[in-house]
């Protein structure tokens, strides 16, 4: 079925408007058999030449899709760097508050529910925008960052990194009992069975797998940081790396580091953000290293994750 393109406008406030935005949040339908019974929207700079790289872009609970996609600062940098954006967008039907399911494991693993959505709207965006196959990437924001580890462990073959924000390991409801323990007290797993629970939702696959960049605050009473650690020893158990930092040093003030896998390839990046509560850095401002637009869980803490993620992955210039 061809797909239907619709404008989404008025769904966020004047404050959180794009910065001279080239081009509409658009509605696609038709994407694909839909299991999750989700909207995509997608974001396309006006003249995105071929070949170009595409970001999944996952808002959090309570958000949407134009209000995440242009907050987190990630519309901005496809205008700026040149790539296209998918954002997802939950319906109160399938979750009261819009948040993702990432803690159902019918929504979470390969061919079923919101995972495969998701993964239908990916194959449509490169073909509707003829964009890089190999350079497609996928971020989120709490429930948003959940989702994202699921597509991560789901789906590896479709992304080349992904970036976790305030958000949960892979199988982390599952390991804890309730998606309310994992949140507060994380999973309880050691390197190895987290790595398994990755590798249990793509049986058989021997990689590459993505690349994994974490960001949470010191202060986050919704999202434990144990769930930061979590992320980290399932991810360098999946690449073959040990848990000890290849490199530890700040950015913008905050603890990083970062983790090699075997090769010697940067595998793994964590940003421990000092201080700061439940929701996503940003650094609103015009300068180079800036993006975002602080509001509800996104919180101007002079760092813009959407950044730091864009040139990790290679996606700026």
């Amino acid at each position: 079925m061809a797909a239907d393109t619709t404008t989404l406008a008025d769904t966020t406030t004047a404050a959180a408007a794009p910065r001279a935005a080239a081009a509409p949040l658009q509605e696609v339908t038709g994407f694909g058999t839909n299991p999750g019974q989700l909207k995509m929207f997608r974001y396309v700079p006006d003249g995105l030449a071929r070949g170009r790289p595409v970001v999944v872009v996952l808002h959090g609970c309570t958000q949407n899709a134009a209000g995440y996609g242009t907050g987190s600062g990630w519309t901005e940098l496809a205008d700026r760097w040149g790539f296209s954006l998918v954002l997802p967008q939950q319906q109160t039907a399938n979750n009261i508050s819009s948040c993702f399911n990432w803690f159902q494991p019918g929504d979470t693993a390969r061919g079923r529910g919101e995972a495969a959505s998701v993964a239908q709207m990916v194959d449509r965006q490169l073909a509707d925008v003829a964009g890089e196959s190999t350079r497609v990437y996928v971020t989120g924001l709490s429930a948003g960052g959940g989702m994202t580890a699921a597509m991560m462990a789901a789906y590896p073959e479709k992304f080349a990194a992904g970036g976790v924000v305030a958000g949960l390991p892979y199988g982390c409801a599952q390991a804890a009992g309730s998606p309310w323990v994992c949140m507060s007290a994380g999973g309880g797993q050691s390197p190895r069975q987290w790595g398994d629970r990755v590798r249990a939702a793509r049986p058989g696959y021997a990689g590459p797998w993505p690349r994994l960049t974490v960001f949470h605050g010191t202060a986050d009473t919704k999202v434990r940081p144990v769930n930061m650690t979590g992320l980290t020893d399932q991810w360098t158990d999946v690449h073959g790396a040990d848990q000890a930092p290849d490199v530890s040093d700040t950015v913008a003030g905050y603890p990083r580091q970062l983790f090699h896998g075997p090769g010697g390839d940067p595998v793994v990046e964590t940003y421990s953000i000092t201080g700061m509560a439940h929701g996503q850095p940003v650094d609103p401002g015009t300068g180079d290293g800036q993006c975002g637009t602080a509001g509800p869980n996104l919180l101007d803490a002079g760092l813009c994750a959407a950044y730091r993620m864009g040139v990790g992955w290679g996606l700026a210039g």
